[in-house]
Order: structure tokens, then C-alpha cells, then sequence
């Protein structure tokens, strides 16, 4: 069973000025994600953001965030190839939640499409 799932990596903004080396690194996290089972759904490029404070000395990043479905080990070897990649200076791997109040709703539309009623004010 696939769970959604969703990562913000902080890259090495000199990595932008090196001919491929951002697009490669980005490429290369899809493939551990489709090598262990997963789906990648979107790749979203924030680009250059400054930084709250300095992370090695530099004061800005390039931000990406990748939104997939993975199996049972997926966010796991994500974040363990994430901790040995060179031009990594932070990531976050989450998994998605549907909201508290969607699962309520669902169940009121099947009942009434099955043709029951909701329950009833006593007046």
C-alpha cells in the first residue's frame, strides 16, 4: 500500500550556477523513489529563498519540494540517501494526513447516497 507522502530539501544554492548538477540531483532523488516502489506526483522548484539563519555559511538555499507516494521504506532510504548527499544542507520527509473533518463529510454523502437519513433534531 502506497501512503502519500511529501519532502522539502534546502540545496546548496552554488549547485544552481553548475552546469546540470541541480537538475541531476533532484533526478536522482526521484530514482531512490521509484526504486523502492514509489510514485513521484509533483516536483515543485521553489528556487533561491533566503535562510532564517546560516546553514555552512550560506545565507541562502535552493528549496524543492517533491510530494510522492511511497511503500513502508521508501521515506526511509530517502532520508538516508538526503544525509550522505553533498550539496544537502537540510530536508524534511512528512507523511500526508487527510484533514479531520474530510472522513466526517465523506461518510455523510454515502449515506445519503445510499439513502439514509442524518440524524434527526428532537424538537
Amino acid at each position: 500500500m502506497l501512503r502519500p507522502y511529501e519532502a522539502v530539501v534546502v540545496l546548496d544554492p552554488r549547485l544552481e550556477g553548475q552546469d546540470g548538477a541541480l537538475d541531476s540531483l533532484v533526478a536522482r532523488l526521484q530514482k531512490v523513489i521509484t526504486d523502492t516502489g514509489g510514485v513521484v506526483r509533483t516536483v515543485d522548484r521553489w528556487g533561491r529563498r533566503r535562510l532564517a539563519y546560516p546553514i555552512r555559511h550560506q545565507l541562502e538555499g535552493y528549496y524543492v519540494l517533491l510530494e510522492f507516494d511511497g511503500a513502508t521504506g521508501t521515506p526511509q532510504e530517502l532520508e538516508r540517501v538526503l544525509r550522505i548527499t553533498d550539496g544537502v544542507l537540510r530536508h524534511l520527509v512528512v507523511r500526508q494526513v487527510a484533514p479531520a473533518g474530510k472522513g466526517a463529510a465523506e461518510k455523510a454523502e454515502a449515506a445519503q447516497a445510499a439513502g439514509e437519513e442524518g440524524p434527526q433534531a428532537n424538537g
